[in-house]
């Protein structure tokens, strides 16, 4: 058991020096021919991260894209991000989104691979894989227990425990119950979970791992769609930050199950054999209600804010995932070296079923709206029993995959590998026949060269392949996305290994990306429907640069800057931030040593969209319609005071400087992020 726990995970405040999300290989970050950025614990803690999205947010290089209150894309490097694993294993999301509130509470540290990640993943795009590191038992007793209270009647209430029942079993339990108000009007969520986890070792070379958690996340007044961003004749809307086109029935319940288990067992001195399968079972039920224009080419009226009708519907989700993997790796000796091998194999289904529901004989399905400024939600609930439709799907993935690194010199190493997969889809959504086959094999190569001991230059390549279930205007399935990825870049310790500076330039390319195509009204449900159309040769080139770690005494944290330049389709450029900056920094004065003070600086640049053109009924017809959000930065503070080894407080401000600004102009509407904003945490360890 003590020899397996070697293979651990060496993490100290904001550096951590290994990952197990770019390779099965045993290979530390800085071994590692990609960027690597990890959200460790001592971070998620210090600014309350309690939830995915805020913690992506605070990451190097993911972009993300809140469209909806409970419905959320990610974008890295200027593409779709939806590569979500668990422990190095998942598929990407259904339709590249997450659904509700995410807690954090039961991830021991966050792991984000920029680029390509074909061998770990098969399937996906190139921008990121995110890899949610589950936490693990510990071998000494310890907990804790925090409170929180935040503004908007938060209450938030965590308990982690963990400890051994004898030399050979161990367990950990973590509990969480949130529930909150919002900024948004008619706005509330409640999430409960908990994570139950424990390690059995029969033998002193192996180790079971057994798990499973139960996430709920309660959302009533949540947002279908969002703000109108423009009137009529062009000139921008300016809402209150507060407010929201929910019904006041309006809700949106997600509840997932995960079960797992991990058996990892030392062949020999130089050989491991590891299975692991994880289980996933999601429900989700939900009332939606949405605004759109009654006459685009009129638009929103600039004197009465008039000219919306609500579109309600009901939607119902359910899905199942299974994942098997098995793999064996460990070394061997040729041309007088050591060189590492991996090989395995990945079996995943995915099967989900959605129904949407319509109310078109009552005249509640689609009533006609006030002004935003006057809506206050009321509106009769719809008899949801028209225009049944959905979709029935069945996904299966069958893989495998191999790589090699070989120690060419002491100095230069070179990973080669390579995955094939089986990809398969079957079943009807929404009356299109979804069904497709293909096979791909997807290289790998990487190379690194150590200049010094402190510096290793690298250069890398894979290659992508994706199935796609977004529609075109025809309601046809566009054609699998494809793509190629390459990366170049150093990193160097500093500061005698205290911080890890990396540096990367990449380029991008992929075929037949989807990209908004406007909405178009759906023959089936005659309400109106996003569409998408197959964009070719859209390229990403840029650098990324990121230091991590103790940067002198007492301060330590993250900064991380990237620029690209997206090339091959106007709409996707203007609309994604091609300028990041962003940076968590920490500092401990030596004179007060119980008192850590903080901030973030999260900055993006300017972003637009093209709504259209102005209708004839205005003295401006036909003028560009374009909503622009201009370059802003938000500030988040943090102290936290340590009153003994056991009790600290900590206190938070987000969006200090009290910032107004759209979330995303990744759809044609949006909404404005929250406000400054607080909360307080007591924590007890024990």
């Amino acid at each position: 058991m003590e020899r397996l726990q070697i293979l651990g995970h060496k993490q100290s405040g904001y550096l951590a020096e290994d990952q197990q999300s770019a390779s099965k290989l045993d290979l530390s970050i800085k071994e590692t021919p990609q960027t690597v950025t990890v959200i460790t614990a001592e971070k998620l803690r210090d600014f309350a991260l309690t939830d995915l999205n805020s913690a992506l947010e605070n990451s190097a290089t993911v972009n993300v894209e809140q469209v909806e209150s409970d419905r959320t894309y990610y974008t890295s490097r200027g593409f779709e991000l939806n590569n979500f694993q668990v422990d190095g294993l998942g598929l990407p999301l259904i339709n590249s989104n997450s659904h509700g509130r995410f807690d954090t509470a039961m991830y021991e540290r966050i792991e984000i691979v920029h680029g390509a990640n074909g061998v770990m993943t098969g399937v996906g795009s190139p921008s990121a894989t995110v890899n949610l590191v589950r936490k693990k038992p510990t071998s000494e007793f310890r907990g804790s227990v925090s409170g929180s209270l935040s503004s908007w009647s938060g209450k938030r209430l965590e308990g982690d425990f963990s400890g051994a029942f004898n030399d050979s079993f161990r367990g950990r339990i973590v509990v969480v119950g949130d529930d909150r108000e919002s900024y948004l009007d008619r706005y509330a969520n409640q999430t409960q979970m908990v994570y139950l986890v424990a390690d059995y070792a029969p033998t002193t070379n192996t180790l079971i791992t057994f798990g499973h958690s139960e996430h709920n996340s309660e959302t009533d007044g949540n947002l279908w769609g969002a703000l109108t961003l423009y009137y009529g004749d062009g000139t921008p809307t300016n809402f209150d930050v507060s407010t929201n086109i929910a019904a006041d029935w309006s809700q949106w319940d997600v509840r997932e199950s995960r079960s797992f288990i991990d058996v990892e067992t030392a062949l020999s001195d130089m050989w491991t054999l590891r299975f692991a399968y994880n289980r996933v079972r999601t429900d989700e039920d939900s009332f939606l209600f949405y605004t759109y224009l009654a006459d685009p080419a009129v638009g929103l009226d600039p004197d009465t804010g008039l000219g919306l009708i609500g579109y309600g519907s009901e939607y119902d989700l359910d899905d199942e995932q299974d994942t098997f993997d098995a793999y064996v790796s460990g070394s061997f000796s040729a041309w007088g070296r050591e060189h590492e091998v991996v090989v395995g194999a990945n079996y995943s289904r995915l099967d989900y079923v959605d129904v949407s529901l319509y109310d078109f004989h009552t005249g509640n399905g689609f009533p006609v709206m006030p002004a935003l400024e006057n809506w206050n939600g009321n509106t009769p609930f719809p008899e949801f029993t028209d225009g049944q439709d959905g979709s029935t799907i069945e996904n299966t993935q069958k893989a495998f995959y191999a790589q090699t690194r070989l120690a060419i010199t002491d100095n230069f190493k070179v990973l080669l590998g390579g995955r094939w997969n089986d990809f398969e889809r079957n079943g009807i959504g929404y009356g299109v026949d979804q069904s497709s086959a293909a096979d791909e094999f997807i290289p790998y190569f990487g190379a690194t060269y150590a200049l010094t001991p402190a510096t290793t230059v690298y250069a890398s390549y894979t290659e992508t392949f994706q199935a796609q279930n977004l529609r075109d205007r025809d309601f046809r399935r566009l054609p699998p996305l494809t793509g190629e990825s390459s990366e170049v870049g150093f990193k160097t310790e500093l500061f005698e290994g205290a911080a890890l500076l990396s540096a990367a330039y990449f380029n991008v390319e992929q075929v037949n990306l989807g990209v908004s195509d406007g909405t178009v009204t759906n023959p089936n449900t005659g309400a109106p429907e996003q569409v998408y159309r197959a964009a070719d040769g859209i390229t990403s080139k840029g650098f990324e640069v990121e230091l991590t770690g103790q940067i002198m005494q007492g301060l330590q944290g993250t900064i991380s800057a990237s620029a690209f330049d997206i090339d091959g389709d106007q709409l996707v450029k203007d609309y994604t931030p091609e300028n990041l900056f962003r940076t968590s920094l920490t500092y401990r004065p030596a004179t007060i040593e119980n008192l850590k003070f903080g901030a973030t600086y999260l900055w993006q640049d300017t972003i637009s969209r093209f709504q259209g053109v102005v209708g004839e009924s205005y003295a401006n017809a036909g003028a560009d319609i374009v909503t622009t959000q201009e370059a802003y930065g938000r500030l988040n503070l943090m102290a936290n005071y340590q009153f003994s080894e056991a009790l600290s407080l900590t206190l938070n401000v987000q969006n200090a400087t009290d910032e107004k600004y759209i979330n995303s102009l990744l759809w044609a509407q949006g909404y404005y992020g929250a406000p400054r904003n607080y909360s307080a945490t007591l924590t007890y360890l024990f």
